[in-house]
Order: structure tokens, then sequence, then C-alpha cells
């Protein structure tokens, strides 16, 4: 049976990629419509991002845009049970299922290092339903970044996200440079955390041609009775549309492609 899935787009030489990560039907439309190249997609990111559900998973594949799924069970750090594990490969199925290109997970272990054995585990299962993987900002808890990613590139992960081990890209440059000459062309290196219209020349001077970001906006509350009920929190974002277009005229102007 014919592969349906959008495919994962092939920059042209100088195309600097960008990826918006999103966790609302809204923001999904407005990454899609206003220039994302691929979306990665979520549950819960004032949580930092955790697997979402099937029918938002649905509703990306229909967008045409690839989209890759977010497989994370909880919140908290990236050091898994059996039983978390179990969950992670499902949710694999799952995104499967729904036409999405990929999906994006981790798995350390307690000292930050890789945990290369569960990580071996959900990407063969990955790959055996179709589908590519990216390895998310655990990354950068491993104590040493470059056999991290010799693991990475070992294992046949597809895109590695990375603020080159600092609190934000901005502050990574240095590593994101290191990681991008250690990668030599053969994992994409996609630079991460904080990324905005602002900022995001001085982040390509490392080297990456792949970035990654919410491109939010606070949102106002709507509704005065389910915000006076603690539903609504006051400090909640979502996607911009004119975040998304401000980000991708700048990355389009430094590719010099249209």
């Amino acid at each position: 049976m014919a592969d349906t899935r959008p495919q994962k787009p092939h920059p042209q030489a100088g195309h600097v990629l960008l990826e918006v990560v999103v966790d609302t039907s809204a923001g999904l439309r407005a990454a899609a419509d206003n220039g994302a190249d691929r979306i990665e997609l979520c549950a819960a990111l004032g949580e930092g991002g955790l697997t979402p559900s099937v029918g938002l998973m649905r509703l990306a594949a229909e967008t045409g845009c690839p989209t890759r799924a977010m497989i994370r069970p909880r919140a908290g750090d990236f050091t898994y049970t059996a039983d978390e594990l179990h969950i992670m490969h499902h949710d694999i199925v799952a995104a499967a299922a729904c036409g999405l290109e990929g999906v994006v997970l981790g798995a350390n272990q307690t000292s930050g290092a890789l945990d290369e054995p569960a990580l071996k585990s959900l990407v063969m299962h990955a790959k055996a339903h179709g589908l590519s993987v990216a390895l998310h900002r655990s990354f950068d808890l491993a104590p040493d970044p470059l056999a991290a990613l010799d693991i990475a590139l070992s294992l046949g992960i597809t895109t590695l996200l990375t603020s080159g081990g600092g609190q934000t890209a901005a502050q990574g440059v240095d590593g994101l440079t290191t990681l991008v000459k250690h990668a030599a062309g053969r994992i994409e290196i996609l630079a991460g955390k904080g990324i905005t219209a602002e900022n995001v020349a001085a982040i390509l001077v490392s080297g990456v041609t792949s970035v990654h970001a919410s491109c939010s906006a606070p949102i106002p509350p709507h509704d005065n009775r389910a915000f006076a009920l603690g539903y609504v929190n006051a400090g909640m974002r979502d996607t911009s549309a004119r975040s998304v277009a401000q980000l991708k005229a700048i990355l389009t102007g430094a590719g010099g492609v249209s």
C-alpha cells in the first residue's frame, strides 16, 4: 500500500527550514497557513509538550503540512519506567495511523546520558511504522554532547532538536556550531528554544539550516467566568500567525530563496 503521509520537505541549498511547535487546533492552522515547513504537534506546551490527542493528530494530517507528534507520556524528566515506554510504543502506532510524518521523543538515564536501549526500541518501533524520528531537547541533558550525537547517528535518528546546551539557542550558539561540524550533514541539527524573528540571524551563524520555534503570543482571557474559576490561565499563549509569517520572511531572506 502506498505511503500517503506528507513527506519531509527537502530545502533547497541555502534554505532554512522552519518548524513550528503547536498544541492547539488554532495554532496548527496559524502555522500551516503562514509558512511553517514542518509542525511539531504537542499537548500542554506549558509543560514542555506532551503527546497530543488522536483528534489533533488527525487534524494535523489533514493540513498537508509534514507533522511530527511529540511522544511524551507525562511531564517531568525523561527517565521512563517499563509501563511508560509501553505507552510510548502505543502512541507511536497512533501517530502512524493518523498519517503523520514522524515522531519526536527522548529517553535518558538518571545521569542525563541518553538511554540507548530505550531509544533503540522506540526508534525501531517508529521506523517499523514508517515514521521519521526526532530526538528532542532531552539531548541537552547529556554530559557528553558529541557522544550523545554519535548515539543518535547510530540509531538512525533523523533530527536532533537542541539549544546547543544553552538555556536558549541564542546562548548555545557555540555548542550548536560544534554539533553542526560533528554531524557533517549526517543528521539534521534543529536549533530550538527561544528563537524569534529578532534573534534568529545570530543563531544561524552556527551553521544550522533548520530552526524550531513556538512563534507564540499571549492570548487574552475570552471568558471572564472561566478565568475567575481558574480554568483560564492569565499567562496562556498560542501560536501567532503574524509571528510565524515574520520568522518565515526572515528565514526566506536569509536563505535567498523563495
